[in-house]
């Protein structure tokens, strides 16, 4: 059960069988795909150190579980992130704009284009994994031949709603994959420290579906497995539930200090120069000849480009005021929230103190 699926390993040697399922261009846009959320990822970073965007959610290190994930799914099927799965989100087509606009405190960050299924990032835990179980069983219900994705991590497996959602997916056979990043730890708890289970995937067998773990740094094996999940949806036999491991290089957020919870420097090394889900592509890709440096410096060149403009249209939008956090919550306003609201505003507006 602790076994992991694994296809390129570390070395970015082949370890598994492709089955003919992956073409070179596929390959390559892969790659491309993971070099774009590394950059954007890195530039938010910055962006929030130089106070141009809120508290941000780093995914660096993440990158395979979440590009090969969504670069499987098709554009009518339903994608539920979590606050950490912007890259998921970017590779199924919303902007980098939109993304920017999220974490710059816009409701717009939220919303996506209509022929695109992406639900505004989950802040709460597992609740988007019960709203994914709805969605595909409305599919269902429907004869829509679309899959519903529910992203979450290893933290979220110790909330109800997990459980709750695995049951009634089960029960009722909907077309959901739960898509499990497991990089260790649930904000600073250890998943050692959360359950007795060995593994996430194992849980699975309570419900009655099939589970498997697989290295979630190696792209091939992501894009497989979700293949494979999204077929067996597709075809009446229900929901997967996948574990990917992987591990996050860097903070929870950009307001976590992951140096007081773990070994930060000798962990993330380890990860960083032994298992990179970029690292062990380039290499298989460069073995193949399908690479080369002159490839790379003209790729980072270009997906910078493309941030930068993203971040211009973004930061062209007029500036958020905190009264909008009253907007979208209720149908008609409760009189506690207006009451509150006008408390919030009413400062500015007294005598003596500016607007």
């Amino acid at each position: 059960m602790s076994s992991l699926y694994q296809v390129l390993s570390p070395a970015g040697e082949l370890v598994g069988d492709l089955k003919g399922q992956l073409d070179e261009a596929t390959m390559i846009k892969m790659y491309e795909n993971m070099v774009l959320v590394r950059q954007f990822d890195r530039k938010s970073i910055n962006l929030q150190r130089q106070g141009r965007m809120g508290t941000y959610a780093p995914f660096e290190g993440q990158e395979a579980s979440q590009v090969g994930s969504a670069m499987a799914m098709t554009p009518g099927d339903w994608l539920f992130p979590t606050y950490r799965d912007h890259a998921a989100a970017i590779v199924h087509g919303q902007s980098m704009a939109r993304v920017f606009l999220y974490w710059m405190g816009h409701m717009e960050g939220s919303i996506s284009p209509k022929h695109l299924h992406i639900m505004p990032p989950c802040v709460p835990i597992a609740t988007q994994m019960v709203h994914a179980v709805g969605t595909a069983w409305a599919s269902k219900l429907q004869n829509e031949k679309h899959v519903s994705i529910a992203y979450f991590g290893d933290g979220a497996s110790s909330e109800g709603d997990f459980h709750e959602a695995l049951n009634f997916a089960g029960v009722f056979q909907t077309p959901t994959i739960f898509f499990c990043q497991n990089n260790g730890f649930a904000i600073s708890v250890p998943f050692s420290q959360q359950s007795a289970s060995k593994t996430i995937a194992q849980r699975s067998a309570a419900y009655d579906i099939p589970g498997v773990r697989i290295d979630g740094n190696d792209i091939f094996a992501v894009w497989l497995t979700m293949k494979e999940a999204m077929q067996r949806a597709l075809d009446g036999k229900g929901p997967t539930l996948i574990e990917a491991v992987t591990f996050r290089y860097g903070a929870h957020t950009t307001a976590d200090d992951p140096k007081k919870y773990r070994d930060q420097e000798s962990l993330s090394e380890e990860w960083r120069q032994e298992r990179d889900p970029l690292q062990r592509l380039r290499v298989y890709l460069e073995n193949q000849g399908l690479w080369n440096e002159t490839k790379e410096v003209e790729l980072i060149a270009r997906v910078n480009e493309q941030i930068d403009a993203a971040l211009v249209e973004a930061e062209s939008y007029p500036k958020s005021k905190p009264e909008d956090m009253f907007k979208h919550v209720y149908a008609e306003p409760s009189w506690m929230a207006t009451e509150q609201e006008s408390e919030l505003v009413k400062p500015s507006k007294q005598e003596g103190i500016p607007a």
